[in-house]
């Protein structure tokens, strides 16, 4: 039988560098065989080569801590490490795209210094504008460390504002229709109080200049000054919104009064109560709290559902680590699934 190897020897076999094998067995993804109680110095044993060489593998490529320790604890199934091997690679992918659309925008922010963009004033109609505000406001975060947060995005085209707001755990994106648009497209996140005031009656024009708002209506005008952290982007996760499943009276009635699981929030100890979703044999949705389903801040998927303003609502349900989506007519929210 073959001994054990020191670390030396199993840094030159596997491609880790030692202080590389000493993070690893800190994070638990590869842990030595023996640890001698009285030098620490670790030993592995003969088949741990492998796991090693896999780690370093999948570090290479820029996989997380969380999916190595998936891929090595399921590395006798191939199917499900294929699976694994293929989010990662979508994951690059999308990133790759991100990039290019980041870089593509160095040559204009470039001649933005030298030759600094117009100002941009949209016009819409005030009652939509209201409409596409309450379908997003709900999301607004919270977070003082994350001040980008407490604003809403006006995405503004051509064609229409879009409004988008997060608070990392759930998402909600609503449009107004463009009456007239005087300038490039911008996007400017503006402060959830300043947003609260804005007319909701008439025609209501927005001008964005640099840091700075202005919105006119017949009654009112108000000033203030945007936020100018970068905001999450949006597009990136309203790609594939997974199977539709109307939202049916009963469901609500059960998200209501059904039973629920009561969890604690790691970051601030609170409790909040998780309603279990899990699919039924003839396309519907059921609340489960036993069930091995999707859980979802009931609360928040509550808010989400009114939103929604009248009208069907479907809410796509794909899984246990994707995002909820909720469509209506009037906008798409997305919640983050709750770790049951």
């Amino acid at each position: 039988m073959e001994s054990l190897r020191g670390i030396g020897r199993m840094s030159r076999e596997s491609g880790l560098t030692v202080s590389a094998l000493r993070f690893y067995d800190g994070a638990g993804v590869l842990v030595p065989a023996h640890v001698d109680p009285r030098t620490g110095y670790r030993s592995y044993a003969p088949e741990q080569v492998l796991a090693a060489r896999l780690v370093a593998v999948l570090r290479r490529v820029g996989m997380p801590i969380a999916g190595i320790r998936e891929v090595l604890a399921c590395r006798d199934d191939p199917a499900a490490v294929d699976e694994l091997l293929a989010a990662h690679l979508h994951r690059l992918e999308q990133g790759l795209v991100d990039a290019r659309r980041e870089l593509s925008s160095v040559r204009s922010l470039i001649e933005q210094e030298e030759h600094p963009v117009s100002p941009t004033t949209v016009t819409v109609r005030g009652p939509e504008l209201a409409d596409a505000l309450r379908a997003v406001r709900f999301a607004v975060g919270a977070d003082p460390d994350l001040p980008v947060l407490a604003g809403v995005l006006l995405d503004v085209t051509a064609e229409a504002v879009t409004l988008v707001a997060t608070d990392r755990y759930r998402l909600a994106v609503s449009s107004a229709p463009v009456l007239t648009l005087d300038g490039p497209p911008v996007a400017a996140v503006v402060p959830a109080g300043l947003a609260d005031r804005i007319p909701d009656a008439g025609v209501v024009a927005i001008a964005v200049d640099g840091t700075t708002i202005t919105v006119l209506s017949d009654d009112d005008v108000l000033r203030g000054a945007l936020i100018l952290d970068d905001f999450p982007d949006y597009r990136r996760l309203l790609g594939d919104m997974g199977r539709p499943v109307p939202v049916e009276p009963a469901l609500r009635a059960a998200l209501v009064a059904g039973p629920v699981r009561t969890m604690r929030r790691e970051q601030d100890g609170a409790e909040f109560a998780v309603a279990v979703l899990g699919p039924t044999p003839d396309g519907g949705i059921t609340v489960d709290p036993d069930g091995d389903g999707v859980g979802v801040n009931r609360e928040f998927l509550l808010e989400a559902l009114d939103a929604g303003g009248e009208g069907q609502l479907l809410l796509s349900l794909d899984g246990p680590i994707a995002p909820l989506v909720i469509r209506s007519s009037r906008s798409v929210s997305l919640l983050m699934p709750v770790r049951l």
